[in-house]
C-alpha cells in the first residue's frame, strides 16, 4: 500500500543534521577516519551529582506515574529560584514557568498556540532550523529576518515590511546565537521589547547558551529588559549547561498567557517529562555553579585551538564570546556546501554548511567544539593541510 505523506512534511527539506550524517556514514564506509565537528552535542559526561540525583528519583515509586503536564511544582520553583539568582528576574512558578521535554519540544509546539493558518511567524536567519519548521507545521508563513555580519548578527527589526509586521504573531530570536555565536546586550533587548509592544508580536527567545561563555563574559536573559514579561517568553535547556542533551529536560518562562498557551498544547500532545529527570533537574539548578567553570574552561581551550587553526589557514571569523560553536567565512570562490563537501571528501572533517541554517548563512560554516580536545587538534592539522 502506498501511503501519502501530508504536505506539511512532504515539502520539508531533509533535516540538516540527518543529511550530514548520511554523508558522514558514506565516507566512514569507505574507511575514512572522519572527525565530526558538526552537531553540538557535548562529549563531557553529565556531572556525577546529577546522575546520583536521577538514581534517587528513579527509585521513588511516586515518580513512576504520569507526571504533571506543567511540570512538578518543585521543579518550577527551582527554575524560578535559578532565574532570580542568575538573572535577578522574578518568576511566579505557578503561572510563569512550564517544564518542557527539552527546549526543542517547546519551540516546536509554541506556534501551535499562537499561529493560525495565514499568520506570519518571524525568525532570525541564519538560525536553528526548527524555528521556520515549527511555524510551517502550525499553518503559518515563515518570514526570515536577516542577521548579518555588518549588523553584528543582530536583526534590523525596523526593516521588516509593515504589511509583514501586521500579520506577524511571533518572532524567534536566539542570543547567545546559534550558529553565529553573536551576543546581545541590554540595549538590543530594550529595542526588542519596544518592537513587540508597538506591533503586538510575541517574542520567543531561545536562551539555550547563556551558561556557555568565556573570558569572564556573562550573557543576559531577555527577561532582564524592562517590560519583557509583558511581550515575551524565554526557552531554556539543561542540555547545554549540564551536558544533559539525552535527558530531554528544559523549560519556558515569562508571560503568563503565553506560558498558559504552551501548557494547553502540551496537555493535548504529551504527558510531561519523567519526574525522576525533573528531580535531577532540580538538583542541577540548585547546584548550577558546581563544575560549570571547569566545563567552560574545556570549551574555551578548544575554541582557542580551533580559532588559531583558522588563523593559520587564513580563514576569517569573530572570536566567540559564548556558545560552543565557531562561525567562520568559507574561502572565496566556494559556496558553503562546496566547502563542507571538500573538507569531508579531502580531509575527513565534518563541518556544517552555513546555508543549512538559512539563506543568509551562505558564505559561512559552523563547527562545534563538543568533541575531544585531541580530535579538535587533529582537525586543525588537517584543515591547515587542505588546499582551497
Amino acid at each position: 500500500m502506498d501511503f501519502k505523506w501530508a504536505r506539511r512534511i512532504a515539502k520539508l527539506p531533509p533535516y540538516l543534521f540527518a543529511e550530514i550524517d548520511a554523508k558522514k556514514k558514506e565516507m566512514m564506509n569507505k574507511g575514512v577516519d572522519v572527525i565530526d565537528l558538526g552537531v553540538g552535542d557535548p562529549d563531557i559526561p553529565t556531572p556525577d551529582f546529577i546522575i546520583e540525583a536521577l538514581k534517587v528519583g528513579a527509585e521513588d515509586p511516586e515518580n513512576h506515574r504520569y507526571p504533571s503536564y506543567q511540570g512538578m511544582r518543585s521543579f518550577r520553583v527551582a527554575v524560578a529560584d535559578w532565574y532570580k539568582e542568575r538573572f535577578n528576574v522574578d518568576l511566579d512558578p505557578d503561572t510563569e514557568v512550564v517544564a518542557l521535554i527539552g527546549s526543542k519540544e517547546g519551540i516546536a509546539h509554541a506556534p501551535l498556540a499562537f499561529i493560525d493558518p495565514g499568520d506570519v511567524g518571524l525568525y532570525a536567519d541564519p538560525g536553528y532550523p526548527v524555528y521556520p519548521t515549527s511555524i510551517s507545521f502550525a499553518g503559518g508563513e515563515p518570514y526570515a529576518v536577516p542577521i548579518l555580519k555588518e549588523n553584528n548578527f543582530l536583526p534590523d527589526l525596523n526593516a521588516i515590511p509593515e504589511d509583514i509586521r501586521k500579520r506577524a504573531q511571533l518572532i524567534f530570536l536566539n542570543y547567545p546565537n546559534n550558529p553565529t555565536t553573536a551576543v546581545a546586550e541590554e540595549g538590543f533587548f530594550k529595542d526588542v521589547v519596544d518592537f513587540a509592544s508597538k506591533n503586538n508580536i510575541l517574542i520567543c527567545h531561545d536562551a539555550a547558551y547563556t551558561e556557555i561563555a568565556y573570558d569572564g563574559y556573562n550573557p543576559l536573559s531577555f527577561l532582564q529588559a524592562e517590560g519583557a514579561k509583558d511581550v515575551g517568553i524565554e526557552f531554556h535547556s539543561l542540555s547545554k549547561t549540564f551536558n544533559m542533551t539525552g535527558w530531554r529536560i528544559g523549560f519556558a518562562v515569562g508571560n503568563k498567557k503565553a506560558i498558559a498557551g504552551i501548557g494547553k498544547v502540551k496537555t493535548n500532545i504529551d504527558s510531561g517529562a519523567f519526574q525522576a529527570i525533573q528531580y535531577a533537574g532540580i538538583v542541577a539548578l540548585q547546584n548550577y555553579k558546581l563544575g560549570l567553570e571547569d566545563r567552560r574552561h574545556i570549551f574555551q581551550e578548544r575554541r582557542d585551538i580551533f580559532c588559531k587553526g583558522l588563523d593559520e589557514a587564513g580563514l576569517s571569523y569573530d572570536l566567540p564570546k559564548a556558545t560552543f560553536y565557531v562561525w567562520f567565512e568559507v574561502p572565496k570562490g566556494l559556496t558553503s556546501k562546496e566547502f563542507s563537501s571538500k573538507l569531508l571528501s579531502e580531509s575527513g572533517i565534518v563541518v556544517t554548511p552555513g546555508n543549512g541554517f538559512g539563506e543568509y548563512g551562505e558564505g559561512y560554516a559552523r563547527v562545534s567544539t563538543t568533541f575531544s580536545t585531541e580530535r579538535i587538534i587533529q582537525a586543525v592539522e588537517r584543515l591547515k593541510e587542505t588546499k582551497f
